[in-house]
């Protein structure tokens, strides 16, 4: 489904936040939205690699990576991962890499930026709690959408005005 944030923002003022413009539209799909699933990790990408492995059908995972700019989050064999399962899209409150791969994927990503080094493997970080980055908390079931406008949060899932 193609969403505009704009459009989804005029018509569900009362429920809309908007996360504040720090991120880029990566992926190849220019918009998406679905249900939130987050990961709170720092420079370690280990819950990234094992939730892309599960069916994403209807999900956005929301990462809060600590805004870091010191290495790569997300790569082009995990996003290949999650288009193969049915991922919406990912949200990177860090940095992507592989990015003229990922531009190719029918995925949404944003993301603060690139950066070509990968990021650590030790197993450290947390799932499905509230995160917050870019004046909004982000609640696992809640909703997000995003397009070349931005991105916005909901706790009820919108659809867009005819």
């Amino acid at each position: 489904m193609e969403y505009v944030t704009p459009d989804l923002c005029d018509t569900y003022p009362e429920l809309i936040e908007v996360v504040e413009p720090i991120f880029n539209n990566l992926g190849g799909r220019m918009s998406f939205g679905g249900q939130v699933v987050t990961i709170k990790c720092f420079e370690d990408n280990s819950l990234v690699k094992e939730e892309v492995e599960k069916d994403g059908k209807g999900k956005v995972m929301v990462v809060d990576a600590g805004g870091s700019f010191r290495c790569a989050m997300l790569g082009d064999m995990l996003a290949e991962k999650a288009m193969r399962n049915g991922w919406e899209g990912i949200i990177m409150y860090g940095c992507v890499r592989d990015i003229d791969i990922i531009n190719e994927l029918d995925l949404g990503v944003q993301a603060l930026g690139t950066h070509p080094k990968k990021s650590e493997k030790r197993g450290v970080g947390e799932y499905q709690i509230p995160v917050s980055f870019g004046g909004v908390t982000f609640v696992p079931g809640d909703y997000v959408y995003a397009d070349n406008n931005g991105i916005i949060a909901s706790p009820e899932p919108l659809t867009m005005p005819e």
